[in-house]
């Protein structure tokens, strides 16, 4: 069919074949310019002759050999474009990024998908290549190198995603005007936004599980649910949840809390609930988190006249417990603690994802910069964390809610995911140096916290760790070498997805799954190769491990009921801290 270029200029639009025949005019022409690029390369790494060896001759050719791929791989992409009958039709990319049809069927975005996709494989490889490189060195570069990539997808761009062209052309623009209101609120508020503002509310419907506030400090406060069955196990549990975020991560939406079915198995289930920091936290250290769990083991044993308690920790509470744990095993008091529970905690970080490339001197010069008041924004560390899944965490939002318009979804763990807390400066800072950066925790007695030296191999309590397969923030090999360290009986169990999935996992939803090994496996390795696998969640294994231990039961009432006993009630949960800014 022959194009009349007058339509053109008249404003008329081209047709899909005068599309296709244009650009087979100039695929020719970069084929031409293509095949004499490959001709060229393949030149510079025939073998050179025999001499002696020079320093960075193997680099060099290594990064020629690489250049001569790019352009033979170039080629045949060309090559398949240029003769879409011989593709295979029914293959469709697995990257949710380009899931519209238009990206497989429309032969200019085909092109500049697999282009990118070309491209970003290259810049990737590339890494590899460098010599002399220390791996730290390479890891923090491969992380920059991921994100370069992720961010400079046509996906991202409103030119280049087909999704996008057609949702302008059928609303007139409208989707941009929506996505521009979306962008500068999000500036205003200085954070990305994942739900529809309102959509959740603490103590609405999140955070609902009844219960009683019993207990207040400057750093936290202490929760007391009240209990749902008429026996309780007379050890009670105690939950440490990290002070990154808000306590309701395990008490969402009554069907996803892990508090409310704790309750409903029979335990009396304490939370606690961190204060957000403000200037006046400006000196607090990683002692005064050590010593507020030991003050709440403390309290509750002498509230409900018990000698012991189940603890749990998350995360970086997880890791503080491991310290805990330590400090009173140091002070002959370790019986306190009648079992410990580390969800997706580290204590050995050697191994710890992409969270280290962030400790180096001139990120921690950043940090202190960004904390004058003594407390560091919570945004900052949100941020962070997207990062660390940025085409999910961020470009998945920038696409959906600047360019797309569209409305936000009704998600109570993205509401969670936003309602950010302040972190004390001083502590940050220690702990990404003395943990993160030098990992000290698994030295003995290289640090020393309310005056005792650490070492976690007098830790002798019963413990269970669970870890996240698809953990982005505490990697599944880091989480499991706790296991390396305790000298006490552990229980390690792999759930299925990642750092806040893999554990919020009711039973009642049939999700995911998780794995056991009831061997004594030396290596994470060795532990999937010989675990077995069981369908939904984990949390009826650790139920039965903890009924287990300590099976006796006694019944609901007096300081079972919160409020009943020494510690008065003084708010209804989820208390004040967890609404504070």
């Amino acid at each position: 069919m022959a194009t009349n270029t007058s339509d053109f200029a008249d404003g008329v639009v081209p047709t899909l074949d005068d599309l296709q025949r244009w650009t087979w005019v100039v695929g020719r022409a970069q084929q031409l310019m293509l095949e004499h690029g490959v001709e060229t390369a393949m030149k510079a790494v025939d073998p050179p002759p025999p001499m002696l060896p020079l320093p960075g001759v193997g680099e060099s050719l290594a990064v020629a050999r690489a250049a001569s791929d790019f352009w033979l791989d170039t080629l045949r992409l060309w090559q398949r474009f240029l003769t879409p009958a011989e593709q295979d039709a029914s293959a469709r990319p697995a990257d949710k990024r380009f899931k519209a049809p238009e990206w497989q069927e429309h032969p200019s975005y085909d092109l500049i998908r697999q282009m990118y996709l070309l491209i970003g494989e290259h810049m990737l490889r590339g890494v590899e290549l460098l010599d002399n490189l220390p791996e730290a060195e390479r890891e923090r570069l491969r992380f920059a190198t991921r994100a370069i990539v992720d961010a400079l997808s046509p996906s991202n761009f409103a030119l280049t995603n087909p999704e996008v062209m057609k949702k302008t052309l059928e609303t007139g623009g409208e989707n941009l005007l929506r996505g521009l209101e979306n962008l500068l609120r999000d500036m205003r508020q200085g954070q990305l936004t994942h739900v529809a503002p309102g959509s959740f509310e603490v103590g609405r419907n999140l955070a609902t599980t009844p219960g009683k506030v019993v207990k207040r400090t400057p750093l936290y406060e202490l929760i007391q649910y009240s209990p749902t069955t008429t026996e309780v196990y007379e050890v009670p549990l105690v939950i440490f949840p990290p002070w990154i975020n808000r306590f309701y991560i395990l008490d969402l939406a009554p069907e996803k809390s892990f508090v409310r079915w704790a309750v409903a198995q029979g335990l009396t289930v304490f939370m606690v609930s961190w204060r957000s920091a403000d200037a006046e936290m400006k000196d607090v250290v990683w002692d005064d988190y050590v010593a507020a769990q030991i003050d709440a083991i403390d309290s509750i044993r002498d509230a409900l006249d018990v000698s012991s308690v189940h603890a749990i920790g998350y995360c970086v509470a997880g890791t503080t417990l491991a310290a805990t744990l330590a400090v009173l095993a140091a002070r002959k008091e370790a019986a306190k603690v009648a079992s410990a529970t580390f969800f997706t905690a580290q204590v050995d970080f050697e191994r710890a994802g992409d969270l280290k490339h962030f400790v180096d001197d001139e990120q921690l010069r950043l940090l202190e910069s960004l904390a004058p008041d003594g407390y560091f924004d919570g945004r900052y560390m949100a941020a962070t964390f997207n990062l660390l899944r940025s085409r999910d965490l961020i470009w998945n939002y920038v696409v959906n809610n600047y360019l797309l318009g569209q409305d936000y979804p009704q998600f109570d763990l993205l509401h969670w995911n936003g309602d950010t807390t302040n972190l004390p400066a001083k502590w940050h800072r220690s702990y990404l140096t003395d943990l993160y950066r030098d990992n000290k925790l698994v030295v003995p007695k290289a640090l020393t916290v309310l005056g005792v030296p650490i070492d976690l191999r007098q830790v002798r309590t019963p413990v269970y760790v669970q870890a996240g397969r698809e953990d982005h923030i505490a990697p599944a090999e880091s989480v499991w070498k706790i296991t390396d360290h305790f000298a006490g009986p552990i229980r390690f169990v792999l759930a299925g997805s990642g750092h806040i999935a893999g554990v919020v996992n009711p039973p009642a939803a049939g999700k995911y799954q998780y794995w056991t090994n009831e061997a004594k496996p030396a290596s994470l390795a060795e532990f999937a190769a010989g675990a077995t696998e069981h369908k939904g969640s984990w949390w009826p294994d650790w139920i039965d491990w903890i009924a287990a231990l300590a099976p006796d039961k006694v019944t609901a009432k007096r300081a079972r009921v919160p409020g009943k006993g020494r510690l008065a009630a003084l708010d209804d949960a989820p208390g004040r801290y967890v609404r504070a800014p």
